[in-house]
């Protein structure tokens, strides 16, 4: 992964396959393509791949298709049972991967899992993770943070192309990136859960909502919450982007890695029944930020802010 004559660690001579072109994907797969690398796509929904063709991706027949003769197998998958499915046994990718190639996991997953993965894979075939975060408008701008994990050597070989993703932060051993993943989803669970709290006590008592939302991005209350995921409230869309399905399935994450821990965890036990409520009630797929809508409800107030709130995926 050299200079090229495209520019910095963007040759077209290193040949990528990638696997998952939902939200987080497909606008990772299409700044590679914009990058000069030569990427093969895939995805269940055929019409995911049309776009990311028209922009100079090539389409594959099948995931085998795809990364079979690939240097580098990327995968953006939903679940980890997704992953087991598409990348495990004699029928997975991995199976079929080249001696001297290399699978990058973007996917929240399973700790173990990519451990156990990473087991089965041929000889010469290196196994690095690399969830990501930053929701999409980070992916399209390529300003994500990568959380990677896997064996120094091999990190250092796949550096290069993920830099045009984001930043990233190298985290230790295969395993490291995840846990690191979950414990910032953690954080942004529980200040998730508490917005929708802190903007009904304060309309509740007489403040204008507008002027609530200003002190609050500049005071000890301000967060990512509060900046870049208040406007989907205001908007009334509560961000589609990412379901709350999702957001319990990084939960339930979550509790696995909290089981370790000697003490109680309350404020992710918290927010774990508020997402929870919020999608018995809505359903999981809808929008993340429900867990806030919920609240709006039960207190009769409206939380809709006028105001210019391009949707984030559109910026």
């Amino acid at each position: 992964m050299t200079d090229g004559p495209q520019g910095p660690n963007s040759r077209a001579d290193l040949s990528i396959g990638f696997v998952g072109l939902g939200n987080m994907g497909a606008p990772m797969a299409g700044r590679l393509v914009a990058a000069g690398f030569s990427v093969r796509v895939f995805d269940l929904a055929p019409l995911a791949v049309g776009p990311l063709v028209a922009v100079g991706a090539k389409p594959a027949e099948s995931v085998i298709d795809c990364c079979a003769g690939a240097d580098l197998v990327m995968t953006s998958l939903p679940r980890p049972e997704s992953v087991q499915s598409v990348m495990a046994g004699e029928a997975g990718v991995l199976a079929h991967m080249k001696p001297g190639s290399t699978w990058v996991d973007l996917t929240t997953n399973r700790k173990e899992l990519v451990s156990d993965l990473a087991a089965e894979a041929p000889q010469g075939v290196s196994v690095v993770e690399s969830p990501v975060t930053g929701a999409v408008d980070g992916a399209r701008t390529g300003t994500l943070t990568l959380f990677v994990g896997g064996q120094p050597r091999d990190v250092d070989r796949v550096a290069p192309v993920l830099e045009h993703l984001g930043t990233v932060i190298r985290c230790g051993a295969l395993g490291n990136g995840n846990v690191v993943k979950l414990v910032t989803n953690q954080l942004w669970f529980v200040a998730a859960a508490a917005i929708g709290e802190g903007f009904a006590v304060g309309l509740a008592n007489g403040v204008e909502l507008g002027t609530l939302w200003e002190a609050i991005k500049n005071s000890v209350g301000d967060s990512f919450v509060a900046r870049h995921d208040a406007p989907s409230i205001f908007a009334g869309h509560y961000d589609p982007s990412f379901s709350l399905g999702l957001c319990l399935k990084d939960l339930g994450l979550l509790d696995e890695l909290g089981r370790r821990v000697s003490a109680e965890l309350p404020m992710t036990d918290a927010a774990r029944a508020a997402f929870t409520q919020a999608a018995e009630r809505y359903g999981e797929d809808a929008g993340e930020l429900h867990v806030a809508k919920q609240i709006e409800d039960d207190a009769a107030l409206s939380m809709r802010l006028d105001g210019h709130w391009t949707p984030h995926w559109e910026k």
